[in-house]
């Protein structure tokens, strides 16, 4: 592809040589430079690749792309040298050539926000594949085209790597694609360029500010926001107080949802189920949707994002029956996560590994008044011991029984990990046993549980290892509690 193709979105200046130069690839990365590639000097926060010049002349690089000053007299007359004022940007609207635009071959849907992100992606996904739609995701958990994963690194992968997928997903048959769009692909550029046919806010709360990522709350929104300046719908929380300045300078036709407020899609007479180990919410729509919904994943916040998927799928065109009766169905791996193992007592799984995120799911599983609340959990290894007090003393609060074991010790002692926890549970009385094998802290939960228990795994979610001592050992918290219901029929 010649040079001047992959530049035609982009403003620029060629400093040396020509632009009809033939490219073989799109590098951001020196290690991967080849003979006739591009590579952008983009300046991170730890790098700054015009550092890496020299790489590019050693192995023969087609052409340059730069965003600062630099000496031309150093670099060959036959490695042509493009200008630009911000080489991230570039890189995005190069790589969107490069693959030759996929995005616009693929109903994109982004959802930008704190909390619910990774859930309601997999919402989406899960209710359009009910309607026949082929799906891809990029997120947290990583990316999917279908069923089939896709190697992926950051939750918004970097620009080229995004188009990469997408270009993927659409060999694979895919005709959607559902992403989580994170403040910090929004201020680096990951997604520049992008037209979303969809962006979605789901809520905002402090989170991500310090040195290296946002200086202060009022940039984290003003990421956030840029979203609704690059999607042709956008889809946004009308409960959440912070919603006026996620909208500030929007372009997009705005839709809103609401658990308290008149809104394009608005959820009233909203009540718990519990029945037969199954948890869940059921709540009455009024608006562009007038029926009844039921989900199967605990809490409040799941109406949110039940609301979510119901107004993103019904504007794009699914039927009301199809987005209900696959809402009903739905569960997401890792999160609040239901393994129907009896009808007595209710067994989940989920990701929550530090205080916020434990107090969140607790607080909801408590709202069903359990006869008796146990979690099961360890820390990780070579992290902060504040996190381990923090769980110890939230789990102490509210769980009438914590299982203290194995999660990921990495180069420490589980022992050592768990008299952190237990300095937490201290402060708060926690009653606690220890079993360091976590199969059978499983295993022993599930012998003694009463009717109406609930089980609570915390930490591992969607994780399907245990790393200890530099080595990941293959463990699925799914298989372990299926073989364990093996074990106590025989």
């Amino acid at each position: 592809m010649k040079l001047k193709k992959l530049c035609e979105k982009i403003d620029y200046t060629c400093l040396q040589g020509s632009v009809e130069t033939e490219i073989t690839d799109v590098i951001y990365d020196s290690r991967k430079i080849e003979k006739g590639t591009v590579f952008v000097c983009m300046i991170g926060a730890k790098t700054d690749g015009h550092n890496y010049i020299p790489d590019a002349i050693a192995k023969e690089a087609g052409a340059i792309v730069i965003e600062k000053e630099i000496d031309l007299s150093e670099i060959p007359d036959n490695i042509t040298v493009i200008s630009v004022k911000s080489a991230r940007k570039a890189l995005a609207y190069m790589s969107a050539a490069y693959f030759d635009y996929p995005a616009k071959e693929l109903v994109t849907i982004g959802l930008t926000g704190t909390k619910g992100k990774t859930t309601t992606t997999y919402m989406i996904k899960n209710v359009l594949e009910q309607a026949g739609k082929k799906v891809g995701l990029i997120g947290t958990i990583g990316s999917l085209a279908g069923d089939k994963k896709l190697p992926s690194k950051n939750t918004t992968p970097e620009s080229y790597e995004l188009h990469r997928l997408f270009r993927e997903m659409i060999k694979e048959g895919c005709s959607h694609v559902v992403m989580e769009v994170s403040s910090q692909g929004l201020k680096l550029d990951r997604t520049a360029g992008i037209e979303f046919d969809y962006g979605v806010f789901t809520n905002l709360s402090p989170d991500h500010i310090g040195p290296a990522e946002h200086a202060s709350f009022e940039e984290y929104m003003e990421c956030k926001s840029l979203l609704f300046r690059q999607c042709k719908c956008g889809i946004v929380n009308a409960d959440d107080e912070h919603v006026e300045g996620i909208l500030k300078g929007h372009t997009c036709e705005v839709k809103t949802f609401s658990c308290a407020k008149v809104a394009d899609l608005t959820a009233g007479d909203i009540g718990f189920i519990k029945e037969n180990g199954k948890l869940g919410m059921h709540f009455h729509t009024k608006g562009c949707m007038d029926c009844e919904a039921k989900v199967h994943i605990p809490g409040r916040f799941s109406v949110y994002n039940a609301l979510v998927t119901m107004l993103v799928c019904h504007l794009a065109g699914v039927s009301d029956d199809a987005i209900l009766a696959a809402l009903e169905k739905v569960q997401v791996k890792g999160r609040v996560e239901m393994l129907p193992v009896s009808d007595k007592f209710t067994l989940i799984i989920d990701y929550a590994h530090n205080e916020v995120s434990t107090r969140s799911v607790l607080t909801t599983l408590l709202e069903y008044h359990p006869k008796r609340l146990i979690c099961v959990y360890g820390g990780g290894g070579n992290r902060s011991k504040l996190r381990r007090y923090d769980m110890g003393e939230v789990t102490g609060q509210l769980a009438d029984l914590c299982v203290l074991t194995c999660d990921n010790p990495r180069d420490e002692e589980i022992s050592d990990i768990n008299n952190d926890i237990k300095v937490g549970l201290a402060k708060s009385n926690g009653k606690y046993i220890e079993i360091d094998d976590r199969k059978e802290a499983i295993k022993y939960c599930i012998e003694h549980a009463k009717e109406g228990d609930m089980i609570v795994l915390l930490g591992k979610g969607h994780e399907n290892y245990q790393e200890i001592k530099g080595v990941k050992y293959h463990f699925d918290e799914r298989e372990a509690v299926a073989e364990i219901m093996e074990e106590l029929k025989k």
